[in-house]
């Protein structure tokens, strides 16, 4: 007779113990970016609601822009490093196939020798892990983990493409999951379509890449990000409103219920378009990062939930709808109490 495996559980409910975030020291106006494109700050303004944004320098890395979020996350939640035993990093801008960042992130804080790993699930990544940490508490794998969203675009769009040069801009922001007393984090709703894989990409694989260098030289072009701008806009805006339903739904709320929305900073017409759609109180606090901040990608969610609490618009404890979409396509939402944020 075969031995009986044993069985774990963990944290009956859990949520987001503290928040941290880390913004590039560079603030680029849009006059800086509008030249290469031939466009102008009321242009980008009026297509995108962007007046500002940070591009991180050389010494602002992936791993260490991580770590600053990190670190601030661990202490708004009173979690020493010892205490995290997974992290999971969500970007698509970590420029190595191999190693994973993740672990060099949980080096750099400190942690010993904690399980750790990437997420590449473009715009929705943080969301994604979000939802992989809360289920690896709930699940016994972990006892608290760090979920970073973190992204450097402007290692991967070319200044001069129209469609994403004035969009894109660095950052990272950081959660600690944790067993909690109460609900913090509800059911995800999450998916994918594949048939819509070229909406947003990079515009041509490695191998492509390496093949043009042998034939052409130094006249062989790098693999830049690319976007159909207009197919995206068209698809969050009218798509996601079933997504953010079907969230609120599960977590067992209605629309009134929502405190605060946090979506992903794409475009600020969208996020206008989405708030209209859901009919939401006059009292839901809207995140609009995107203005100062631009499109951070994995990392516009806690970059946008940092903004929101630092202006008072809303408190820890408020129940907030986050929703992402990106590259994939794929898309996440779940309604989550706000952590405290330092």
């Amino acid at each position: 007779m075969a031995a009986r495996l044993a069985r774990i559980t963990g944290a009956e409910h859990t949520a987001m113990l503290g928040l941290g975030v880390y913004r590039p020291a560079r603030v680029v106006t849009n006059d800086e970016v509008a030249g290469p494109i031939n466009s102008s700050d009321e242009w980008i303004r009026t297509r995108s609601g962007i007046r500002n944004r940070r591009f991180a320098s050389d010494a602002e890395t992936i791993v260490g822009m991580s770590a600053a979020a990190g670190r601030a996350a661990l202490a708004a939640a009173g979690v020493g490093p010892e205490e995290v035993d997974c992290v999971i990093v969500a970007t698509s801008t970590w420029l190595l196939l191999t190693p994973a960042a993740a672990p060099q992130v949980a080096t750099e804080l400190g942690m010993g020798n904690p399980a750790a790993f990437d997420i590449s699930a473009g715009c929705s990544g943080f969301c994604h892990a979000i939802a992989v940490a809360s289920d690896l508490v709930k699940g016994g794998t972990a006892r608290r983990a760090l979920v970073i969203g973190v992204e450097r675009l402007t290692d991967t769009i070319n200044p001069a493409d129209r469609g994403t040069a004035f969009l894109f801009a660095d950052g990272a922001g950081a959660v600690v999951i944790g067993p909690s007393d109460e609900p913090g984090i509800g059911p995800t709703v999450w998916g994918s379509d594949g048939t819509q894989h070229r909406a947003i990409r990079q515009d041509k694989d490695w191998m492509e890449f390496f093949n043009e260098i042998d034939a052409k030289g130094t006249d062989a072009v790098r693999p830049y990000l690319a976007m159909e701008g207009t197919a995206v806009f068209r698809w969050a805006a009218h798509s996601l409103k079933k997504v953010c339903l079907d969230a609120i739904a599960v977590a067992g709320l209605t629309p009134a219920d929502i405190d605060a929305m946090v979506p992903h900073q794409a475009n600020g017409r969208i996020i206008e378009i989405m708030a209209r759609e859901l009919k939401l109180p006059e009292s839901t606090a809207l995140a609009n990062d995107i203005e100062e901040t631009g499109n951070t990608s994995a990392a516009s969610i806690p970059l946008a939930m940092e903004a929101l609490l630092r202006s008072g618009k809303s408190k820890p404890g408020a129940d907030a709808l986050l929703v992402a979409f990106g590259a994939g396509l794929s898309w996440a939402a779940q309604v989550v109490k706000l952590p405290n944020w330092q």
